[in-house]
């Protein structure tokens, strides 16, 4: 099947609002543009991706340790390309900040365990795609800190939409202390199967435009799969920049800056679902999406990680205040 890089609070504290959105977003929902005739103000998106994964191929064939100085060539050339450059030139850092980031990144990177780029080609390719979200969101402020997260009222807190019955996917919240945690450990010891082997989210909370998104995806997953399929599972939604800190100095591959610090990100698993057969289907509903125009796809492996089109905001804002009965 197609991969993406190959086709193209814990606790809710006292900020925590309700799930009825503080405004609406007035206005005539915008004309989606086509996805294989981009818009003459944007890069070619299509074109952008064949071109990563044309890269990807050649830094996969200079992936040693002696093979430094080539790839750092190799880089410096291929970047250039148009399609490439007109993605990286977009982002907040441009061109030259982004290139500089990429080296950096290559140049530090230490594989382990816990980080979602299993090599330099993987770190690559989660770095490169990931850029097309900084540059959607190039002009919304960033969630800098843990306190901004749990304040904000562009956000709703999961659990209360959950208990409502209101959510269409699953998640689990990272455990708040050393008795929840050890409680976790021996769960996954009676049960390793039963539910996704992920850290959960440190924040219950998302925009309203992503719930309303992964509603809908989850509503056609469990569509599209047998009876007893588990739900679409989100493995990660918001974070702080402050959080984004914390999980690369534990050694994730938590890129920076990310869609997830602007609150339009979202991670879902996939591995899991390979038990139950339908992994290939979720898959196949996610690159739909994103040949729509809709979000843009990252495979990060056990996760894929997902992040809102600003083309799409407005219609899934109305869906969600349609849902909620707002």
């Amino acid at each position: 099947m197609r991969v993406p890089s190959r086709s193209s609070g814990r606790q809710s504290g006292p900020g925590v609002v309700p799930a009825a959105p503080v405004r609406r977003l007035p206005g005539p929902s915008p004309v989606r543009p086509s996805p294989t005739r981009p818009s003459p103000t944007e890069p070619d998106l299509a074109a952008y991706r064949a071109a990563v994964a044309e890269l990807l191929v050649e830094v996969g064939a200079l992936a040693d340790a002696p093979s430094t100085a080539a790839r750092q060539l190799l880089l410096d050339q291929r970047l250039r390309e148009p399609a490439i450059t007109a993605v990286l030139d977009a982002t907040p850092q441009g061109f030259l900040g982004a290139r500089e980031t990429l080296l950096l990144e290559m140049a530090r990177y230490q594989p382990n365990a816990r980080s979602s780029a299993g090599d330099l080609t993987a770190l690559v390719r989660i770095y490169l795609l990931s850029r097309i979200d900084v540059m959607w969101w190039r002009d919304t402020p960033i969630f800098s800190t843990d306190a901004q997260v749990n304040s904000s009222i562009d956000l709703v807190d999961l659990e209360w939409l959950r208990r409502r019955d209101l959510l269409q996917f699953r998640y689990q919240e990272q455990p708040a202390n050393v008795l929840g945690r050890g409680l976790r450990a021996v769960r996954r010891r009676l049960f390793p199967a039963a539910t996704p082997h992920t850290a959960g989210l440190m924040f219950r909370r998302a925009r309203r435009e992503v719930v309303a998104l992964l509603n809908d995806i989850g509503r056609e997953f469990a569509s599209a799969t047998p009876p007893g399929t588990p739900p679409l599972w989100v493995t990660s939604l918001v974070r702080s920049a402050e959080h984004q800190y914390r999980l690369r100095s534990l050694g994730y591959a938590a890129m920076v800056p990310s869609g997830h610090c602007l609150g339009y990100a979202a991670d879902v698993e996939m591995t899991w679902f390979q038990r139950f057969g339908v992994r290939d289907v979720l898959a196949d509903l996610l690159l739909a999406r994103q040949a729509a125009g809709e979000i843009n796809v990252v495979d990060e492996g056990q996760a894929w990680h997902l992040c809102l089109a600003p083309a799409a905001r407005l219609r899934l804002r109305r869906s969600y205040e349609a849902e909620m009965g707002v």
